[in-house]
């Protein structure tokens, strides 16, 4: 049972943008509308680290190493959080993934980034 989806990954050369979209499919709306949300990154060796939040009423905050690059969002109609990546760097790959801040669901799969130098 898949409760958050995250796309939007690829292969991309320093420089580019994308937008990756995650998904809560079994949430309701009631219960996504006030959560935090986050997306996080993780690459091969080394544990998850936190990117991005976004607050119930839009507020967000980023880790300085995205700061003025990233930018994320919400569609609580749609139960989906975005993170439009620009300006990326090698250093930027990784796996990215979403959920809750707080009481988040089981991880889903994450999606692939990769920027090539």
């Amino acid at each position: 049972q898949v409760y958050v989806s995250e796309s939007g990954g690829g292969l991309v050369q320093a420089g580019g943008s994308l937008r990756l979209s995650c998904k809560f499919p079994r949430m309701i709306t009631s219960t996504f509308n006030p959560l935090a949300m986050a997306w996080y990154r993780q690459v091969p060796g080394k544990e998850r680290e936190w990117v991005a939040t976004i607050g119930s009423r839009h507020e967000s905050d980023y880790t300085d190493f995205v700061k003025g690059r990233f930018s994320i969002s919400r569609d609580n109609s749609r139960k989906t959080v975005y993170l439009q990546m620009n300006s990326l760097k090698p250093e930027d790959t990784g796996v990215y993934y979403c959920n809750a801040l707080t009481n988040p669901v089981t991880w889903g799969r994450g999606t692939q980034v990769t920027v090539s130098s």
